[in-house]
């Protein structure tokens, strides 16, 4: 069964193409992941499916019910925690959660029973009596969940739930959401982490309102076509411009200290890259192949998509 079901969702402000019709299966009782940098029409789509901005195109079904005819019925079924949730920092932990219980109507009958065990679930309950505005960001992004999730929705959207979040409380985060999903909620996130990304069950690859990709995340890392090598040289910053530059049919992305090549004949890749580097008097330090990564995947289909753009532009001038 779909817990949310889109075809053609498109959204348009003006002249800008925010979201080009979107096409989108999410079974119930999955993490469903929508990956893409910012302005990629993340947050677009996910108001478009949580029935805050109407589609200007296509339908949207999420949880049996249509976001565009019945927005209101829908809120009753699902819970949102945008990149802002609306926290009151000059109110406690127990008083955000009251609050949020009282504007979903959740029944006082069994309401402490149900804050307790979100408490204890996302471990809060020490900080009952916090003001909010004193939590750590890690803390105040679990109270945020804690107050979408006071009326038991079906089906939870999570927009860029741990941007800025420290890595402990990511981790920490992501446990409750694993918890989450074993309890029969539907998840569906946004990110711009990529690695964060691998954790859901299915992903879908966004750039400029536009789906690049559909599937689990190995799926997703079979798109790319070829091999990827990783070159680490004394100047990895130069190393990766002297890439770009001269490997015409490669996508070249600088990672730290590493340099990851996505090509297509990695023995004709390899002589090239060393014969450059030698050229322009970097030490090589290490260059083998390696698997590839969600990033490596969504650069080298921008690469393999930008020469195609091109070209249709050029075709209409």
């Amino acid at each position: 069964m779909s817990a949310i079901h889109a075809t053609g969702l498109r959204r348009v402000f003006g002249e800008v193409v925010a979201v080009a019709g979107l096409d989108l299966e999410v079974a119930a009782g999955e993490i469903f992941g929508l990956v893409g940098p910012d302005g990629a029409g993340k947050t677009t789509t996910m108001r478009m499916l949580t029935g805050i901005l109407p589609p200007s195109g296509g339908r949207a079904e999420v949880a049996g019910i249509d976001v565009a005819r019945a927005p209101e019925r829908l809120k009753e079924h699902i819970g949102y925690m945008s990149q802002r949730f609306g926290l009151y920092p000059d109110l406690t932990v127990d008083e955000n959660i009251e609050f949020y219980a009282d504007i979903y109507g959740v029944p006082v009958p069994g309401r402490a029973e149900r804050i307790t065990r979100l408490l204890g679930f996302s471990n809060l309950t020490p900080f009952r009596q916090r003001l909010a505005g004193n939590l750590s960001g890690g803390m105040k992004q679990k109270l945020g969940l804690a107050c979408a999730l006071i009326h038991t929705p079906r089906v939870l959207f999570l927009d860029e739930p741990t941007n800025g979040v420290d890595p402990v409380s990511r981790r920490d985060f992501w446990r409750i959401l694993y918890q989450l999903v074993r309890d029969g909620v539907t998840i569906f996130v946004s990110t711009a982490y990529l690695d964060e990304a691998e954790r859901c069950n299915r992903l879908a690859l966004l750039h400029e309102g536009r789906l690049l990709g559909l599937g689990t995340p190995a799926k997703i890392k079979a798109m790319m076509p070829g091999a990827l090598l990783e070159v680490r040289t004394s100047a990895p910053r130069r190393t990766a411009s002297l890439l770009r530059a001269h490997l015409a049919d490669a996508a070249v992305g600088l990672f730290g200290d590493r340099v990851h090549v996505a090509v297509r004949d990695p023995a004709a890749a390899d002589a090239a890259v060393r014969a450059l580097v030698a050229s322009a008097g970097f030490d090589l330090l290490s260059l083998h192949p390696v698997e590839p990564s969600l990033e490596d995947v969504f650069v080298s289909v921008l690469a393999a998509r930008r020469p195609a753009a091109t070209a249709a532009e050029s075709s209409h001038r």
